[in-house]
């Protein structure tokens, strides 16, 4: 049975506990103890815990993200409902996506303790959290533009997850140009500076750095990789449309070369 599966079926011997566990458990319907210990059914399964801790902090987070300006614009609920449909989430996942996106406006969300709990859950593996990031972004970017405190907050998200405000505006540059170009519908119109951005360099970087950048780059985004790492079955389609825009973005570097 699946992490979801087990989740709804009420085997939460794997379950996250903490400020998490507070939110899927309320998300689902469900009365988890705050305090649950991850041995308690024996040695429940790692991944399923990542798993868990990934899709809760996703969604719960990019609520709180979207109410950053004081008003949770059309474009923001759209975007989280356009994530939740590109992962293939069934009515039901997505009736849960939705209840932690609403939890996540709530004045009293308790970010920091949710970053804290989610980044010691991901065993601070950096290519799952630097893909919450880009997920993130995405939403920050849904009305075309980053707000100045949308920023604030995710420069602030990164501090405590452990990536620096350097590492930030790069990941930050290669979702405004995902946002240029109009994501997988305007690949075609890529142009070379969005190109650039996406594979995290610049136009000096010389033809040896450019496939060294785009193979780090699809090794960092192989669903198979992420999915073995803890990212949820449902978030892979996330991760195979990233690669396309990867492979894309190497080709429209070469043929300007």
């Amino acid at each position: 049975m699946s992490w979801w599966g087990k989740l709804v079926g009420g085997t939460f011997g794997f379950m996250v506990g903490g400020p998490l566990g507070a939110l899927i458990g309320a998300a689902i319907g469900h009365n988890f103890d705050s305090g649950l210990n991850l041995q308690a059914s024996g040695s429940p399964g790692d991944q399923e815990r990542v798993q868990t801790a990934f899709f809760t902090a996703t969604f719960s987070v990019m609520g709180h993200i979207a109410k950053a300006d004081g008003h949770v614009s059309k474009d923001e609920i759209a975007n989280a409902r356009q994530v939740m449909s590109s992962m293939g989430l069934d009515a039901e996942m997505q009736k849960v996506a939705i209840n932690l996106f609403q939890q996540g406006k709530a004045s009293d969300f308790p970010l920091d303790t949710i970053l804290e709990q989610f980044r010691r859950e991901c065993h601070r593996r950096q290519h799952l959290i630097r893909l919450f990031i880009e997920i993130q972004l995405q939403a920050a970017y849904a009305d075309g533009v980053m707000h100045p405190k949308e920023r604030a907050l995710l420069l602030h998200i990164c501090r405590r997850l452990g990536i620096s405000p350097d590492e930030f505006d790069v990941l930050a540059g290669a979702a405004g140009a995902e946002r240029n170009y109009g994501g997988v519908a305007g690949r075609n119109r890529m142009s070379l500076d969005d190109a650039y951005a996406i594979l995290e360099i610049d136009r000096s970087s010389n033809d040896r750095e450019v496939k060294k950048a785009y193979r780090r780059m699809m090794s960092r985004h192989h669903p198979d990789k992420l999915v073995a790492k803890g990212l949820p079955q449902e978030m892979m389609k996330l991760a195979t449309e990233k690669t396309q825009e990867i492979q894309a973005a190497y080709e429209v570097i070469k043929k300007s070369r």
